[in-house]
C-alpha cells in the first residue's frame, strides 16, 4: 500500500488552537500558528508545546520563520473573526466592518507560503455576507492561483460533537482535488452523556481543579477523559440573586419566556427578548450553539447556574487535559470561539486521506 505523504500545517487566527488541535489529530505537524490575543495566544502556547507561535497582529507577519520540508504537503488554515458574518449581528454584517477583509490574509499567505491546501473556516452566514461578496473573493482569488475550490457546510453533531453548530468550510487544492460535504461519522451525543460526570458547582464557582463526580461517565465522557481523576476549568460567573431567581423558573429546553414577568421589569419590552436568552440546556438532546454562552445566559441543564468554563470545553469536545488561560472571561471567549476539535478532525481527514 502506498505510504501517506506527511502535512505541515499553519494555523492563521489560531484562538485557543481548537482547529489545530483537530489537525493534529488528523495526523497533520502543525509548525506555526498566529493569534493577535495575548490569552488565546497564551492557551495555545500551553496546549500545543511544539507549534511556534507568533503573537502578533497577522497583517504585521510577512514571512515563514519554520521551514517545512520539501517532501512533505502544505496546508494553510483558519478561521478570520466570525461575528461580522453571522446572522446574529446584523448591525456590522457588512462590507464596511474592516474585520471581515481579513479573508485576503488567506489569499497574501497562500502567496507567501505556496501551500498544497487551504482550508478556510467561518459561520455559515459568511456565504450570503453581501450577497455573496466574500464567498466571491476568497473563491475567485484562489481560483486565480490555481486552487480547486470545494465548499460546504459541516454540523459539529454529525462528527461525535454534543452540540447543534454548522460552519462553512472551503478547501482549496492546488493538485485538483474535489470534495463533496463529509459524511457524518457519528451519532448525537446529549449534554448529559457530555456534563453528567463533571462535578456539582454553586454560582460563581471557583476552583479551579477538582476531581471528577461519582457518576458513571458516558464513552463520550471517557474519551475526553482519558486517564484523569479529575481536571481544570470550573469557574462558573457569579450572577446576581435576581438572576438565579430567574433560573429557577426555566425547565430543561427552555428559555426566557418561561420567566414570569414580574421577574422581567428592568426589560423595557421581554417579549423581544432573543429565543436564544435564559437557554437551559436538556440532558437528553443535543446543546444548542456553544457561542458567546455566558452573555447569552445559557444554563446549566439542573443546576441553578451559568455553565462552567470545562463544562462549555465538554461541548465543544475539547479533551479535559486542554488548558485555558487568563481570568474566567477570557476563558469563556476562548472556548466559544472556537472550532470543536472533532469537527476539524473530520475536515483535516478529508485531505489526508488524498496525501498517499
Amino acid at each position: 500500500m502506498p505510504k501517506r505523504r506527511k502535512i505541515t500545517g499553519i494555523d492563521l487566527f489560531s484562538g485557543a488552537g481548537g482547529m489545530s488541535l483537530g489537525a493534529q489529530w488528523a495526523g497533520i505537524d502543525v509548525v506555526l500558528a498566529i493569534e493577535k490575543d495575548v490569552h488565546a495566544a497564551m492557551t495555545y502556547k500551553l496546549n500545543h508545546k511544539k507549534t511556534h507561535v507568533v503573537i502578533d497582529d497577522i497583517q504585521n507577519v510577512d514571512s515563514v520563520p519554520i521551514r517545512a520540508n520539501v517532501n512533505t504537503a502544505k496546508v494553510l488554515f483558519g478561521g478570520i473573526p466570525c461575528q461580522g458574518f453571522s446572522y446574529s449581528n446584523q448591525k456590522s454584517r457588512n462590507k464596511q466592518n474592516k474585520g471581515n477583509w481579513l479573508l485576503k490574509e488567506f489569499v497574501r499567505w497562500a502567496s507567501i507560503w505556496c501551500p498544497d491546501w487551504v482550508i478556510f473556516e467561518n459561520v455559515s452566514g459568511f456565504m450570503g455576507t453581501e450577497g455573496g461578496l466574500f464567498f466571491e473573493i476568497l473563491r475567485s482569488s484562489l481560483d486565480e492561483k490555481k486552487y480547486e475550490c470545494s465548499w460546504f457546510f459541516a454540523n459539529a453533531k454529525e462528527f461525535g460533537v454534543p452540540q447543534n453548530r454548522s460552519r462553512f468550510f472551503l478547501i482549496a487544492s492546488k493538485h485538483g482535488h474535489k470534495f463533496a460535504e463529509p459524511k457524518a461519522t457519528g451519532n448525537d451525543i446529549t449534554v448529559g452523556q457530555a456534563l453528567s460526570d463533571l462535578p456539582v458547582l454553586m454560582n460563581g464557582a471557583n476552583i479551579n481543579y477538582l476531581e471528577y463526580g461519582n457518576v458513571r461517565p458516558s464513552d463520550y465522557a471517557l474519551l475526553l477523559r482519558k486517564k484523569l481523576t479529575g481536571c481544570t476549568g470550573h469557574l462558573v460567573t457569579k450572577n446576581a440573586d435576581y438572576i438565579i431567581e430567574r433560573y429557577k423558573h426555566i425547565p430543561q429546553g427552555g428559555n426566557w419566556e418561561n420567566i414570569p414577568k414580574n421577574l422581567m421589569t428592568n426589560y423595557t419590552d421581554s417579549s423581544r427578548c432573543h429565543t436564544g436568552i435564559y437557554r437551559r440546556l436538556d440532558c437528553d438532546k443535543l446543546a444548542v450553539t456553544i457561542g458567546n454562552y455566558r452573555k447569552n445566559m445559557l444554563i446549566h441543564p439542573h443546576e441553578h447556574r451559568g455553565l462552567s468554563v470545562r463544562e462549555a470545553a465538554r461541548l465543544q469536545s475539547f479533551p479535559d487535559d486542554y488548558i485555558f488561560s487568563g481570568s474566567i472571561g477570557f476563558q469563556q471567549q476562548q472556548v466559544g470561539n472556537a472550532v470543536p476539535p472533532l469537527l476539524a478532525k473530520a475536515i483535516f481527514d478529508m485531505i489526508t486521506d488524498k496525501e498517499i
